[in-house]
C-alpha cells in the first residue's frame, strides 16, 4: 500500500505560528460556508475518495470548480479588518502545488463544530490509487526477509477498555475526506494533562507535493461499541469522547521535503504530532478525558532484542469499512528503503488503508507498554506494514509539541 495513510499523507518539524483570532474566526466562517467534502482512508498504504465540491448556500462555486465568497460576506469581514482574498493571496483555498500553504507557520485548522457528524466520519474511507510495492527494499543487506502474512484480528469492544488511547482521524484533502488512526501519548510537560496525539506525517501534510491538510480532527475510542454506523446514528455513539480539533501540527522536514503518495524516501520520517483542543469546551485534557496515555519510547531496542510490536488502527479499504479497530501483533523485522536512511520497522499484518498512524506499542524500558512507532506503509495484498523508527527527528518535534 502507500503510506498507509489517511489513509494517505504528513507535516515539518516546525512549530506552527499562532493565528489571531479575528483571522481564526473568519476562516472557520468561510470554511463552513465552503467546504471541499472528501473522504480517505487509509488502505494499507493510504487511500484518497473522489473530491467532491460541497460549496452549498450562500457559498457557492464557480464554473472552473473553485470556491467563491458571496460580495456581502466579503464585505462583512472587512469590516471587521479581514481581507480574505488577501490573507496569503488567496492560498487558503487553493490546493494546488504553488499556492497550497505548506511551510508550518502556515497552519490553520480552525474548529468548525458539527462538521465532523457520523454521516461524514463514515463517508472517509476510500481505497488508495497507488498500492506500494510488496518489495520495496533498497538495501537487501539490511532488510529482514518479507514477514509471513498475519490476519488482522478485530479488537474487543468496548474499544475504551481495550485500547483506550486509540481513535481515529479525519481531515479533508484535494482528493475527498479521509481517514487515518492516530494514538493519545502522554505530555512531560504536562503530566496527567497531555492534548497531544501521534499519528502518521502523511496524515497531515501530503508532503513534497502539498501541504497542510484542513478540518483535521481526532475522535478517541471512534465507535466505541463497534455497532453499525448509518447517517442516523447518534454522534455520541461514533464519538463518545468528543471531537477534539487539531489546534498545531508538527511534522519532519525529511516528510515535507520528501515524502510522497506512496512514501517514497520520506517514509523512514513519516510521524507527526498534533496538538488538540475539544471542540466543545469542557475544562478537561484529552488525557484527563480518555482516561490514559502512552508515554513514547525513542530509541527503542533494535529489533533482535524486540519479542513483540502490537499495531492497532481502523482499516477502511477492503475487506475492512473503516468503522471498526484492528490489531496485529508480530515480532518486527527490519527494511531499509535506502542504505543512508535509517531502518523501518516491519510487522506481518492484513490491515489496509485507514490504519495508518496508528500507534504500535511494545514494552518500554520501564517494562510498560510504550509507543514505539506508528503504521506508515504497507502493500495492498502482500499483508505487511511498515514504521518509522522514533529517533532524534521524532524526538525533537514531541518535545516542540508539549510547548503549543
Amino acid at each position: 500500500m502507500r503510506p498507509i495513510r489517511p489513509a494517505r499523507p504528513a507535516p515539518r518539524g516546525r512549530s506552527a505560528r499562532r493565528r489571531s483570532a479575528p483571522l481564526l474566526s473568519a476562516v472557520g466562517l468561510v470554511a463552513a460556508l465552503a467546504l471541499t467534502a472528501t473522504a480517505c482512508g487509509p488502505t494499507e498504504d493510504g487511500a484518497a475518495g473522489t473530491p467532491t465540491n460541497a460549496a452549498t448556500g450562500p457559498a457557492g462555486g464557480s464554473a472552473d470548480g473553485k470556491i467563491t465568497i458571496p460580495d456581502d460576506l466579503k464585505d462583512r469581514l472587512k469590516e471587521h479588518g479581514i481581507d480574505l482574498d488577501k490573507w496569503k493571496g488567496g492560498e487558503w483555498k487553493n490546493w494546488n502545488k504553488d499556492d497550497w500553504l505548506r511551510e508550518a507557520e502556515d497552519f490553520v485548522n480552525p474548529i468548525i463544530a458539527g462538521l465532523w457528524d457520523p454521516d461524514r466520519m463514515k463517508d472517509a474511507e476510500k481505497p488508495p490509487k497507488q498500492p506500494v510495492a510488496n518489495d520495496i527494499s533498497g538495501d537487501a543487506g539490511v532488510t529482514d526477509p518479507v514477514p509471513a502474512r498475519l490476519p488482522a484480528r478485530a479488537a474487543k469492544s468496548p474499544y475504551h477498555s481495550t485500547a483506550p488511547e486509540a481513535g481515529r482521524l479525519l481531515f479533508d484533502s484535494p482528493e475527498g475526506s479521509m481517514a487515518c488512526s492516530a494514538t493519545v501519548v502522554k505530555d512531560p510537560q504536562h503530566p496527567g494533562k497531555s492534548n497531544l496525539v501521534w499519528t502518521a506525517g502523511h496524515c497531515v501534510h501530503a508532503g513534497a507535493k502539498g501541504g497542510w491538510f484542513r478540518n483535521i480532527a481526532f475522535v478517541p475510542s471512534y465507535n466505541d461499541q463497534a455497532k453499525p454506523v448509518s447517517k442516523t446514528t447518534p454522534r455520541e455513539q461514533v464519538a463518545p469522547y468528543g471531537v477534539w480539533w487539531a489546534k498545531a501540527a508538527l511534522t519532519s522536514d525529511q516528510w515535507i521535503a520528501q515524502g510522497g503518495p506512496t512514501g517514497g524516501a520520506g517514509a523512514p520520517y513519516d510521524f507527526a504530532v498534533l496538538s488538540v483542543t475539544p471542540e466543545t469546551a469542557g475544562g478537561k485534557s484529552l488525557e484527563e478525558t480518555v482516561g490514559s496515555a502512552l508515554p513514547v519510547e525513542f530509541n527503542a531496542p533494535a529489533v533482535p532484542q524486540i519479542v513483540s510490536m502490537q499495531a492497532t488502527g481502523y482499516p477502511a479499504a477492503p475487506p475492512f469499512d473503516g468503522e471498526r479497530m484492528f490489531q496485529c501483533a508480530d515480532k518486527p523485522g527490519r527494511l531499509a528503503i535506502k542504505p543512508a536512511q535509517p531502518t523501518m520497522y516491519r510487522v506481518g499484518c492484513t490491515m489496509t488503508a485507514g490504519s495508518s498512524g496508528g500507534g504500535w506499542v511494545a514494552q518500554g524500558a520501564d517494562g510498560r507498554p510504550a509507543l514505539v512507532s506508528n503504521t506508515s506503509i504497507g502493500p495492498v495484498s502482500a499483508g505487511w506494514l511498515a514504521g518509522p523508527r522514533l529517533g532524534t527527528e521524532a524526538k525533537a518535534i514531541y518535545d516542540k509539541a508539549g510547548k503549543k
